[in-house]
């Protein structure tokens, strides 16, 4: 059994053909599943971002570190765990951002700018997501069903500003426009520190477009986890 110790780095790469996040040229982050992954003991310290642009998220105090297990961070909402980049990720125009995610309630955030207030990606209520950038905010609805569980999402933003959300593969009817700079340099708070997420993530995407077929193709990937 793989033991894990004090600073340890899980690089590995489990692709095995076919398409990755990396053939796109807009990619703009990438939080691998079970990729990237330097330990402090069982909890992650740092999350390296595999794609050539270095947002790597990282969280230097102990307590406010995820849990890890076999490609898996868990995020205790009472330890506001968290990882943060010291460079913020802006996204001007279009956007795709797909998660592997578990909520285990709602009133919590996915990514966010913990530098920047009123910049985030938040589970709002168990059937409303809020987006809110520079400032305005939109929440999207659910067709039916729960942002609470184990599912995958897939948020995209086309050059007209028209936000689509996509829950396990599936758009949701509700869309939205938003316009303006969304700034991300943290996983699971915003600033400062607050609504912190409770939960697992697997893998996180950010692309700097949005397509039909890049959305499908992230929603395979995300299935596949």
């Amino acid at each position: 059994m793989l033991a894990l110790k004090l600073g340890m780095s899980l690089v590995s790469s489990n692709r095995v053909g076919g398409w990755s996040p990396d053939d796109e040229s807009s990619l703009e982050a990438w939080y691998q599943n079970a990729v990237g992954i330097t330990l402090n003991g069982s909890d992650v310290s740092r999350w390296e971002d595999s794609s050539s642009n270095s947002y790597t998220m990282d969280q230097a105090t102990a307590t406010e570190q995820p849990a890890y297990s076999e490609g898996t961070l868990t995020f205790v909402e009472g330890d506001k765990n968290n990882l943060q980049s010291a460079s913020s990720l802006a996204l001007t125009d279009e956007f795709t951002v797909g998660i592997k995610l578990a909520p285990t309630k709602s009133n919590l955030t996915i990514l966010a700018s913990n530098t920047l207030a009123s910049e985030f990606f938040k589970i709002a209520t168990s059937t409303d997501l809020r987006v809110k950038i520079d400032g305005t905010q939109v929440e999207i609805s659910l067709d039916s069903g729960s942002f609470v569980g184990d599912y995958y999402l897939v948020i995209t933003r086309n050059v007209d500003g028209l936000l689509t959300l996509y829950k396990n593969g599936v758009a949701q009817a509700d869309t939205e426009t938003l316009a303006g700079t969304a700034d991300i340099d943290a996983i699971g708070v915003r600033r400062t520190d607050l609504n912190p997420f409770d939960g697992t993530i697997k893998e996180i995407q950010i692309y700097s477009s949005e397509s039909t077929g890049l959305t499908a193709n992230v929603n395979d990937r995300l299935a596949g986890l």
